[in-house]
């Protein structure tokens, strides 16, 4: 039984996902996410795993039912499995119909298992290129074999795959094919992502590396019969299936065609800030609620919905002028996947 009517907007949609950035810590650099020489927060100003679970709780008791964990790299957390054994139990009661992450894959071949274990059954995975020397590149710490041992690993516990990739202009376009190719050989569903101008990233050009998914869609549509579909997933991805695969594939448009309309979803990130939208600065602290009332439920939920009541419109992502319009001054990591 929920506790209230659920978290409505002010434009009437109802708030059902919820997305938990549990750490801003990553063990990669990618190009387009953080700058190589990121200050990360003090880990005293982390939510504790006991502060993210009553903090996640009472979303879910309030309605939200689909929890994805995001970071950072969620799996570099600290004792990260017990928190989702905790928080598993509401899979349990019925009140959470999904628990899962976003991950860069790099430790997953240590916790594949125990995430099954956990309840998870769905794990998206962030893949920009199967190309190792690239994969450094846009990485820049990373290793390509350490990753896909990782997708072994998850698909031997039981998990669902789904691979996530970043459109790249200059990139990774000459990899399209075969990227799709390689997840219908293995019978993973594909997404590909806008590049969202979130956070100073160093030398790197936003708009030199924007590549619009209707591109990518139109090269798909020279190799395969794209159909639409109605699927949804929760999130903000569109789905069409290729007849000849079977396979889903899954477009992000924050920036050719946003999805604000229908958004469902607000960002926690680790130090219990709330953000109502991806794309606007605009933030509740939940934390000073957690930490100044510790015993006080009924707070904390005021305060939720006090939040959601401020959500905006929608967002004000912007390429189109050849300039970076709605850059946001926080990096992805700091807001929750």
């Amino acid at each position: 039984m929920l506790a209230s009517g659920g978290l409505i907007d002010p434009f009437a949609r109802r708030i059902t996902y919820l997305r938990v950035s549990v750490t801003d810590r990553c063990d990669f650099r990618c190009v387009y996410c953080m700058s190589e020489s990121m200050t990360f927060l003090p880990k005293a100003e982390l939510l504790t795993l006991e502060e993210l679970d009553r903090l996640c709780s009472a979303f879910i008791r309030e309605g939200v039912n689909k929890l994805r964990i995001t970071g950072g790299e969620p799996l570099v957390r600290r004792n990260i499995i017990e928190f989702f054994r905790s928080i598993s139990r509401h899979l349990g009661t019925g009140l959470l119909d999904e628990l899962t992450l976003t991950t860069n894959g790099s430790q997953l071949h240590r916790f594949a298992t125990a995430l099954h274990d956990c309840g998870i059954r769905r794990v998206n995975v962030s893949l920009d290129t199967l190309d190792a020397e690239k994969f450094s590149k846009v990485t820049r710490w990373g290793r390509l074999q350490q990753v896909l041992l990782g997708i072994d690993a998850a698909q031997q516990a039981g998990l669902r795959v789904k691979i996530n990739t970043v459109a790249l202009k200059g990139f990774n376009e000459d990899e399209l094919e075969s990227l799709v190719e390689w997840c219908a050989g293995r019978d993973m569903d594909i997404t590909f992502i806008e590049v969202m101008p979130m956070g100073d990233i160093g030398n790197e050009n936003r708009i030199g590396q924007y590549w619009s998914v209707k591109d990518v869609r139109a090269r798909l549509e020279e190799s395969w019969t794209v159909m639409d579909t109605a699927e949804r997933s929760g999130g903000p991805a569109r789905y069409v299936r290729l007849v000849e695969t079977g396979q889903k594939v899954g477009f992000i448009t924050p920036l050719s065609h946003n999805f604000c309309e229908s958004c469902n979803r607000v960002r926690l990130n680790c130090v219990g800030t709330l953000y109502q939208c991806l794309g606007q600065e605009g933030s509740v602290d939940l934390r000073s609620v957690l930490r100044g009332r510790p015993d006080d439920d009924a707070a904390l939920v005021d305060a939720i919905h006090a939040a959601i009541a401020r959500k905006p419109k929608g967002h004000d992502f912007d390429y189109s002028r050849g300039t970076v319009g709605g850059q946001m001054s926080r990096h992805m990591s700091h807001t929750g996947g």
